[in-house]
């Protein structure tokens, strides 16, 4: 178990994380998010830097029934870019960045993933069954495979 100590994000992130425009619609991102089973997507301007994450809950936060929509129209809301619901204020953390670190703050702010940035470039993605998965590693006395 010891052996979690010495994990960094690079040992157990997803790298080259699918991504979206802020520009792309609520229903594309919606198509990616179900195709790849992801319940979050970096959105990220032309040279891979980070504006924001998109949630599968952002999406439903876009249906929230108002006074001028008690059932808000499926196809406008849909065609919508996702920079509208996207949350811009968003946490990250390095390659390098303790694994330990991560866990904690994946607890902390009850959140299901992390974007993984280099250099201002979002590089991978770090979610919470990849820390639980090198904590197995870990526990099966599978050392850190080192810096990226």
């Amino acid at each position: 178990m010891y052996e979690f100590l010495d994990y960094r994000v690079c040992d157990a992130m997803t790298r080259d994380p699918v991504t979206v425009a802020p520009e792309t619609s609520l229903a594309a991102t919606e198509a990616l998010l179900e195709k790849h089973d992801f319940n979050s997507l970096p959105v990220v301007g032309p040279g891979g830097e980070l504006r924001g994450v998109v949630t599968k809950l952002d999406l439903l936060r876009a249906f929230r029934f108002s006074d001028d929509h008690m059932f808000p129209p499926y196809e406008e809301i849909m065609a919508r870019p996702v920079h509208e619901v996207m949350v811009s204020d968003v946490s990250t953390v390095t390659p390098r960045t303790p694994l330990t670190r991560v866990l904690e703050t994946l607890v902390r702010l009850r959140t299901k993933s992390l974007p993984v940035v280099e250099d201002g470039v979002v590089v991978g993605m770090i979610a919470r069954e990849d820390v639980l998965q090198a904590l197995r590693r870990a526990v099966g006395g599978e050392r850190a495979t080192g810096p990226l």
